[in-house]
């Protein structure tokens, strides 16, 4: 097996790539109206979140805000699209150099918990407004999630097939999630180690469940 620190980092110029600032400055305007929205998400709910107050957040006009956004539910929309995109999209760059299939799980539990603690109020938003979407814009959120989803079932396939396992890909995919989404409720950085700690120990634990007498159990 690779090491896992190296086949999870990043190279530097894709890394640069994907997190070099908006080019525009109306993209760099709508970043920063997204960022005070998912504070206000996260301390207010959706429910109880209002245009003005999310105005006030991010110092524009109501005028100006709507300017940019018809009404919140396209903000949270936003919000849930970029994040899960951004995600999809990061995992996506660190996997193209790595081979190993147990490698590129601990890839993606290392870059699950990197945006998840980098970005805890947008998990929240996220986690406790998951259901708040309606129409056209849960229905294009939804893709993305399960896009996000297919590729982690595929990583265990490809882990299944090298390792000769037998365990339940359904189960052991939805219980890594299990293990890697609420981290943002109890994670304490002055206490708590950093991501890269933190993914290499579920990774173990993980890994170590599902390849502990895999030969012996029976696909259900």
């Amino acid at each position: 097996m690779g090491n896992p620190s190296t086949a999870a980092r990043m190279p530097a110029r894709r890394h640069r790539a994907l997190t070099r600032p908006p080019e525009t400055r109306y993209d760099r305007r709508l970043a920063q109206i997204l960022t005070h929205a998912t504070e206000v998400f996260c301390q207010k709910g959706y429910e109880g979140a209002s245009m003005r107050d999310l105005s006030r957040a991010s110092g524009m006009s109501l005028a100006g805000l709507y300017y940019y956004f018809e009404s919140k539910e396209r903000l949270l929309y936003l919000i849930q699209k970029h994040t899960f995109s951004t995600i999809v999209e990061r995992l996506k760059a660190r996997l193209e150099d790595v081979r190993s299939a147990e490698d590129r799980i601990r890839v993606f539990i290392l870059n699950h918990l990197e945006y998840f603690l980098a970005n805890q109020a947008a998990m929240k938003v996220l986690s406790h407004e998951a259901e708040s979407l309606k129409n056209g814009f849960a229905a294009e959120v939804a893709a993305i999630k399960r896009e996000y989803y297919r590729i982690c079932v595929s990583l265990l396939e490809e882990l299944k097939r090298e390792r000769g396992l037998q365990v339940s890909t359904r189960i052991a995919v939805l219980s890594l999630f299990g293990m890697m989404n609420w981290i943002y409720t109890w994670h304490n950085p002055r206490v708590d180690a950093d991501a890269g700690c933190i993914a290499k120990e579920m990774g173990d634990v993980f890994l170590r469940g599902v390849m502990a007498d895999g030969k012996g159990r029976r696909e259900r």
